[in-house]
């Protein structure tokens, strides 16, 4: 068992600290830029951090820098004027990761080797395409796959994770920077083999969700229209974790993101909106879809390999 040397106590004697077993189970999550890991998988990684039996690891793959600022006072972080906003997010996701629970956080390549991307919009709803025009370090370059996959690479032969999350193929809404995050790690986990599974929104949530914000005093966002925000069918379903108990911290770390994020509750519901100021609730159950189409265990990310 491999131990360190500390300093020496005043009586000459060294104590040795062991280095602790891997957990029994070990979830990664990979997300694009500060705050996806709040908004599409917030409650899940509040679940598993409390699990003293589970370890789980955040990748985050840029600073976010091309995001859009809520907050008037902080309008001068914007990439088109002071262009600090991705220092800001470093520190915001600090704290949201606090509120989560997470120890073991890194970005991808060390922090500032990829930059936010940007999206141009895309026709109806939040449908997010690339820009034309691309920053050198911009995360979603053609030419940066490899170097990315080899990054991710590292870091999945040093966690050893047998549960693996990241978005679906298109990126849960076309956003470059999520499809790059997509598909680095599939690559990245066919070289070091875990489960892998897409966050997603299923269609029967959304609306439960929706149906309780409909006609609330006092919502200050509007509600979508139809199909404007991303869902897919419930029969493609795999896992749905129940995060009805991580509420609390979930809000924190939603508020923790405050240049992206807006945060309204009243006595019974909580709702939530990027800067486009369209509602969406804030849901009891995030939902998987299992990338290679296992089945079951329906509430649990691990499946059969739990244990590895």
């Amino acid at each position: 068992m491999r131990t360190r040397r500390e300093r020496p106590h005043a009586r000459g004697t060294y104590s040795a600290t062991v280095t602790p077993p891997p957990a029994r189970r070990r979830l990664l999550l990979v997300h694009a830029h500060p705050d996806d890991e709040t908004l599409a998988t917030g409650g899940t990684i509040a679940r598993y951090a409390a699990d003293p039996e589970t370890s789980v690891t955040l990748v985050t793959c840029t600073l976010g820098e091309q995001g859009e600022v809520i907050p008037p006072e902080l309008a001068e972080l914007a990439p088109e004027r002071g262009d600090q906003l991705g220092g800001y997010r470093a520190g915001e996701l600090a704290a949201a990761c606090a509120a989560l629970g997470v120890r073991d956080h890194r970005f991808l390549g060390g922090i500032c080797r990829w930059r936010d991307t940007g999206m141009a919009l895309a026709g109806h709803g939040v449908r997010a395409a690339m820009p034309e025009r691309l920053h050198p370090r911009a995360f979603a370059r053609p030419e940066s796959f490899d170097e990315q996959v080899e990054q991710l690479v590292a870091v999945l032969e040093e966690v050893r994770p047998q549960a693996v999350i990241t978005y679906g193929p298109d990126g849960g809404y076309g956003h470059p920077d999520h499809v790059r995050a997509h598909d680095i790690t599939a690559a990245a986990v066919r070289r070091v083999p875990a489960r892998l599974l897409h966050t997603v929104v299923g269609r029967s949530t959304l609306d439960a969700g929706l149906a309780k914000l409909a006609g609330r005093e006092g919502l200050p966002f509007r509600m979508p229209e139809p199909d404007e925000l991303p869902t897919v069918p419930d029969a493609s379903i795999g896992v749905r974790i129940d995060v009805s108990a991580q509420r609390a911290a979930h809000v924190a770390a939603l508020r923790a993101h405050a240049t992206q994020v807006a945060v309204w509750s009243d006595d019974e519901v909580t709702a939530f909106a990027v800067s486009n100021f369209v509602a969406q609730p804030l849901r009891d159950v995030e939902e998987y879809v299992p990338a290679d189409g296992t089945a079951g265990p329906a509430d649990d990310l691990f499946g059969e390999v739990g244990d590895v």
